[in-house]
């Protein structure tokens, strides 16, 4: 038994090394994918739900000196009622935030990555006017934070994978 575990240990290690595993931010903040992320410029996006991603992009990027891409985001929010009293009003919403964003090369415009990111979020629908505007409020704030998390992700394995 007490040769078995070294054994296991070193085919475990073994297989590991086989699986193509990489980490992103190898490097660290010299690496392929600091670098991208650090020379991201995020331009401006349109209505309440564009300003909280933003602002979800902003605290995860560093701030560019001097930038070599622009990311631009489109976002489309919807509500969509579901679940039905007896007297036909909505008793569940659910919130969907989709983004489509392009990362482009501030020098020569080429669009270098064309992607789309969503998440959706639950609400349940109360009586009470105030708590449901309340609840759709903390639902975008959520879902502008999932966005931008996976936009950061992705420009990441961009950056890692030598895209950039």
């Amino acid at each position: 038994m007490r040769f078995l575990l070294p054994f296991l240990t070193l085919l475990s290690a073994g297989l590991l090394t086989g699986c193509g595993l990489q980490p992103v931010y190898s490097g660290g903040s010299q690496g392929a994918a600091a670098g991208l992320l650090g020379s991201v410029e995020v331009l401006p996006i349109a209505d309440q739900a564009g300003f909280l991603v933003r602002d979800r992009l902003l605290q995860r990027l560093p701030t560019p000196s001097s930038p070599r891409y622009r990311l631009q985001v489109v976002l489309a929010d919807d509500i969509i009622g579901f679940g039905v009293r007896g007297d036909n009003s909505i008793i569940r919403e659910r919130r969907t935030l989709r983004a489509r964003y392009r990362l482009i090369d501030a020098a020569t415009d080429e669009v270098l990555l064309d992607e789309s990111a969503s998440s959706d979020s639950g609400i349940d629908v109360v009586s009470s006017e105030y708590a449901v505007v309340a609840a759709e409020t903390t639902a975008l704030e959520r879902l502008a934070g999932e966005i931008a998390d996976r936009i950061v992700a992705r420009l990441a394995l961009y950056g890692r994978d030598g895209g950039a």
